[in-house]
């Protein structure tokens, strides 16, 4: 088995999913921005501190029953 890239933490990640998430929604995902997209997605972005936050955004967006399209670190 390899070992794989280590990711700095924290990391700034863009989350998008389907729909537009309505803005009173923005509080619930705590420092993450929201953007709607013209092709009708939405864009979560911001620093998440640890892998284990990231799963819990993740987790706010399944419970919501949201589509996830992408999840993606950036510089």
């Amino acid at each position: 088995m390899t070992a794989s890239p280590k990711q700095e933490v924290p990391a700034r990640y863009e989350i998008r999913i389907g729909g537009h998430l309505e803005k009173h929604w923005s509080a619930w995902f705590g420092d993450l921005t929201l953007t709607h997209e013209g092709d009708g997605t939405t864009t979560l972005c911001g620093f998440v501190p640890d892998q284990a936050a990231l799963y819990g955004v993740l987790t706010k967006v399944r419970d919501l029953g949201i589509v996830l399209i992408s999840v993606e670190a950036v510089d």
